[in-house]
């Protein structure tokens, strides 16, 4: 079974990395709204500017869930060393927040009436991505 190999420490290291990420996100997050003096967002909620940021966001993730589905049916149906590998899941979760996150900093810019919450938006995917690039290349620091 696949949890037979896995060693009995990687629960372990696994939660205290997913802690120690959400916790850098949660401390980088406030520390960004309090020196730009932008209001906290609700956590989970979609964060509409406008309606045209709505229909804009709906496609994109109606497009992304329709790409999900085909590259999933196509890996897994293709030969392991024939995978297709920007049709990874985590490929295209990484690519999903990048475009939904950067058309947030744009509505942002042009309609939000607090100017600098665009900032925030991008600082927050800037992080994201060099912390999730850093983790990826480093073998998340050397833990796995």
């Amino acid at each position: 079974m696949l949890f037979d190999i896995i060693e009995p420490i990687f629960w372990i290291k696994f939660f205290l990395v997913l802690i120690i990420f959400v916790l850098l996100l949660v401390v980088f997050n406030a520390l960004m709204r309090r020196w730009l003096k932008v209001e906290k967002k609700r956590l989970f909620s979609y964060n509409h500017i406008n309606q045209q940021h709505k229909k804009i966001d709906w496609t994109i993730r109606i497009t992304f869930i329709a790409i999900f589905l085909f590259g999933y049916f196509y890996n897994i149906s293709a030969e392991p060393y024939e995978r297709v590998w920007f049709l990874e899941i985590w490929i295209l979760m990484f690519i999903f927040i990048m475009v939904s996150q950067t058309v947030q900093a744009i509505m942002e810019w042009k309609y939000a009436g607090n100017r600098k919450a665009y900032i925030l938006t991008i600082s927050e995917l800037l992080f994201i991505g060099i912390l999730l690039i850093s983790m990826f290349s480093t073998n998340v620091f050397g833990l796995f």
